[in-house]
């Protein structure tokens, strides 16, 4: 064991089972599937051989494997997508406040006001200096910009502030600012849109042979001894039932083909179709062709069972769409907003999945760099994004997009590439954060508005409108009372978002 960054290009390292590949290198011995979703999004594991390229940060699932270095330090593709992330946060443009443009004109103009109506009273007036100098102290003291300075970010307080008890973390008011303005809302697929993990979906077993408890007994008790993804799904399948599991021998494991055993007595071989084609000579009836295509067609990978020489069922194993997202999708439509898929994973699983989700623009086979240029796409387009996803293979995206929104059940680097982060993991929060970002910005124009309308009437009675026609003098005391009045108006106004609750 030696530390990574004395690796160097052209060395040959060892990799054990269920550890992380340390760098980019192509296989020079043996067999075995990498879990390749936190760079590619893609769900299932990947059959890699002599010959083949592997990427470092990628997982091992169950074979030994000699690698060859070929990309060390700096130039992995872990190292190249952390840098595109630094460049796309860095192109950023901050976004200047509202407030902050009004006040530009507003505080010069009225110092300019104020000065002009003492002097007008004074000269043109022939008012006494003492009066002159009301006037001018009273257009300075009741046209004061407190309300104004308060009106943003009082209102980004408390709606960040309300976003946090809702389980959504906005880290800036450019952020909350931008997430009203989203014309497109980009998912990634594994983790976000989906559990994220393998899971049974399907077990249709062969008419007047076993029950089906019975078949995922046998089965889950040939595949505990394998390491794979799909093994783990149908071993947790059984569990979760609280089958008793009959003990396994004669197991034997092809890698990127499927497995065989001898369970109570039975002799299984499970896996793919050419699998228990070569291994037992078994072909598919029109009817099981159908059901095989069916699960396909459901995004599912289809496993087929043979028992002592048999067909005895076909099985499903897929990475389930949460139970929000359909939901989650139609809400996000009926604000106006476009939602779009973009993953890694197949163009067939791809589909099945948004179909289910009610997404009807995909894109599929997206590596990380591609997901960043896809996001850039679409700003070209005049259109401001969202991407929304969960793992390193999104980083780059999420940090090119206008708003970027991180699971909080994600990695680390996802969540600092985000500019909002979903604590809970749930995609109601998306829902949430558009809608809080719409209620606070409906708040800021509000309070902006009435803090200007204030304004606007306040400074001419300061100005002594009212003596022209034969009424009162502003009191420069009460016009400091309607200025501090006008101040507890706005923060009063603010402390509504408290309580904003997400669209339904």
């Amino acid at each position: 064991t030696i530390p990574v960054d004395e690796v160097e290009a052209g060395d040959l390292l060892l990799v054990k089972p269920g550890e992380r590949l340390p760098i980019d290198a192509e296989i020079v011995d043996g067999r075995s599937s990498v879990d390749e979703s936190m760079l590619t999004g893609e769900s299932l594991p990947v059959s890699k051989r002599p010959g083949d390229r592997v990427t470092g940060g990628t997982l091992n699932k169950n074979g030994v494997l000699t690698i060859r270095a070929v990309h060390v330090g700096q130039d992995t593709m872990l190292a190249r997508i952390i840098r595109m992330v630094q460049q796309a946060q860095g192109s950023k443009a901050p976004i200047a406040g509202l407030a902050d443009r009004i006040s530009l004109y507003f505080v010069p103009a009225v110092m300019v006001l104020a000065v002009v109506t003492g002097l007008l009273w004074y000269v043109a007036g022939d008012a006494p200096f003492t009066q002159a100098l009301r006037f001018f102290i009273a257009v300075l003291v009741i046209a004061c910009p407190c309300a104004l300075g308060l009106a943003t970010p009082t209102a980004i307080m408390v709606g960040t502030g309300r976003g946090a008890q809702l389980g959504v973390l906005i880290k800036s008011g450019t952020a909350l600012e931008m997430a009203e303005k989203l014309d497109v809302v980009v998912f990634d697929k594994t983790g976000t849109l989906t559990h994220g993990r393998p899971e049974l979906t399907d077990l249709l077993p062969a008419e007047g042979q076993f029950a089906e408890n019975e078949l995922l007994a046998l089965v889950a008790a040939a595949e505990s001894l394998s390491e794979h993804p799909l093994a783990e799904a149908i071993v947790r399948a059984a569990r979760e039932k609280n089958l008793a599991l009959p003990k396994a021998t004669a197991f034997e494991a092809l890698p990127g083909r499927g497995i065989s055993a001898v369970v109570d007595g039975h002799q299984l071989l499970m896996g793919n179709r050419e699998h228990i084609a070569e291994q037992a000579g078994i072909t598919l009836s029109p009817l099981q062709e159908q059901e095989a295509d069916r699960l396909a067609a459901g995004g599912r990978t289809v496993l087929f069972l043979a028992v002592d020489g048999g067909l005895a069922a076909l099985l499903g194993v897929a990475d389930r769409i949460k139970e929000e997202t359909p939901a989650t999708v139609r809400r996000l439509q009926a604000l106006g907003v476009q939602v779009l898929m973009l993953t890694g994973d197949n163009e067939r699983t791809a589909r099945a999945i948004a179909d289910q989700a009610g997404v009807s623009e995909v894109i599929a086979r997206v590596l990380p760099g591609e997901k960043s240029a896809r996001i850039k796409e679409l700003q070209e387009k005049n259109l401001r994004v969202a991407m929304v996803g969960d793992g390193i293979n999104d980083a780059p995206a999420l940090a090119q997009a206008d708003v970027g929104i991180a699971m909080g059940t994600g990695i680390d680097v996802a969540i600092e590439s985000g500019d909002i982060v979903i604590m809970r993991g749930n995609l109601d929060g998306v829902v949430a954060a558009i809608g809080l970002s719409r209620a606070t910005m409906r708040n800021i124009r509000q309070n902006l508005f009435w803090a200007f309308i204030y304004n606007v009437i306040g400074i001419p009675v300061a100005a002594g409108l009212l003596t022209l026609f034969g009424g009162p003098a502003l009191n420069p005391m009460l016009a400091g009372a309607a200025m501090a009045l006008s101040s507890v108006s706005v923060v009063s106004n603010a402390l509504r978002l408290r309580f904003f609750r997400p669209p339904a």
